[in-house]
């Protein structure tokens, strides 16, 4: 799943380490989300989402495998 996560935590000027702190997860599963290696739980996807201001929808970028594979 993509994500602007980076994007907003630089807009914030906050490192992986203050975004985890503040949601309460590991700078490690930040970091993996980011690099889109690990999906969210809707509660972390929420809180990442609050923390910015935005909505989910604004951070994350739900796509289809299927939809992905056939515009190839």
């Amino acid at each position: 799943m993509k994500n602007r996560i980076k994007v907003f935590r630089a807009m914030h000027d906050m490192t992986q380490e203050e975004l985890a702190d503040t949601i309460r997860v590991t700078r490690r599963t930040i970091n993996s989300i980011e690099r889109g290696k690990y999906n969210p739980s809707i509660e972390v996807a929420y809180n990442i989402a609050k923390t910015f201001g935005v909505t989910i929808e604004e951070v994350f970028c739900f796509e289809d495998d299927e939809d992905t594979e056939a515009g190839r």
